[in-house]
């Protein structure tokens, strides 16, 4: 039997990684130690911040495995998957999550087998808003922003959600997730024979699943986020996003794509960015190009990519970043039109 058949393989490429992640680690703190210090303090800050949504993701993805509702989850959606999309840009609209703290649920689902158009409308749709931000929207921008935003998030879920419902007979549809040793632990040693059980405590196999797909989990989540938040924090440091205003006048045909494509790297925190938009809008920007920063810059930022790289197969991830780049673009064009 092979190495792959195994599972040697997969623990081989994941300590070449994890050393690999090491020595760059240990040369950054050697070289420039004053950046790396500062570096791992916004890391562990930014870990801590979204630790109270992270959690909740991470617990629900593992019940909804161990449980066995994946199974069920899966067949609803498969049923009836235009109101399932409906249903997932919808509560993805209201659901106070970011790109990032949303990834170990969609991970989750996706590993137990739910389809990925209803996930891929939830990704899309909640990084974008939520009550909380409809409220600091409407105080920061005005109460047309504030609905525009909330507009563009639904919209976005809808358009990500039935492209991807189109294409869903595709086999990296089907099988979106990466089959590496970090993702292919995710679901691993779930039978679907077991039938469904809410009460996973009650019962020692149950129970062991849980706290393994806890565990696989966060350390992909772990894997994922600790590079995203550096990157963030080195980009937040080189670029100066105030530079836009010149460029993305309403006089400017290009004003809203510039807003999305050069936007969403300077792209800050959801509610630091409100006052960086409006601080570029008296300085001239385009209502249109502030809609597609904003919702650009939710749904498509390096780091939030750099997140979900590592987590979807290469094809399915390019949909997800041109979905996001589409959507924010229709979002900018669409407010300038309405306002």
């Amino acid at each position: 039997m092979s190495d792959l058949a195994t599972g040697h393989r997969p623990n081989v490429s994941r300590n070449v990684f994890l050393a690999l992640a090491a020595v760059a680690l240990a040369a950054a703190a050697l070289f420039w130690p004053v950046a790396a210090l500062n570096t791992g303090r916004f890391v562990a800050e930014s870990l801590i911040d979204v630790a109270p949504l992270i959690v909740p993701g991470i617990v629900i993805a593992a019940w909804v495995t161990a449980s066995g509702a994946g199974d069920r989850v899966a067949g609803l959606f498969g049923r009836r998957m235009l109101p399932a999309i409906f249903a997932a840009s919808a509560i993805g609209a209201v659901t106070p999550v970011c790109g990032v703290t949303v990834l170990p649920l969609m991970a989750g689902l996706l590993a137990a087998g739910v389809p990925l158009a209803p996930v891929m409308a939830f990704w899309l749709s909640s990084p974008v808003t939520d009550p909380a931000m409809l409220a600091a929207t409407a105080a920061t921008l005005g109460v047309s922003f504030a609905i525009g935003k909330t507009v563009a998030a639904f919209g976005l879920g809808i358009l990500g959600g039935s492209a991807t419902w189109l294409l869903a007979r595709r086999p990296w549809i089907m099988h979106p997730l990466r089959n590496n040793a970090f993702v292919g632990q995710l679901g691993a040693g779930c039978s679907n024979d077991d039938g469904f059980d809410w009460a996973v405590w009650a019962d020692a196999a149950r129970r062991r699943r849980f706290g393994r797909e806890c565990l696989s989990i966060t350390r992909l989540v772990l894997i994922c986020l600790i590079p995203a938040f550096a990157a963030e924090y080195g980009l937040n440091g080189l670029l100066q996003p105030e530079a836009l205003s010149a460029y993305v006048g309403e006089q400017n045909w290009w004003a809203v794509p510039l807003a999305v494509f050069v936007g969403a790297p300077a792209y800050v925190d959801g509610y630091a960015a409100l006052p960086l938009t409006r601080a570029l809008i008296e300085h001239g920007m385009a209502p249109g190009a502030a809609m597609a920063f904003l919702v650009s810059g939710s749904a498509v930022s390096i780091w939030g990519a750099m997140a979900i790289f590592p987590v979807l197969k290469v094809k399915p991830f390019l949909l997800f970043l041109g979905l996001a780049v589409i959507g924010a673009l229709l979002s900018g064009w669409l407010f300038q039109i309405a306002v």
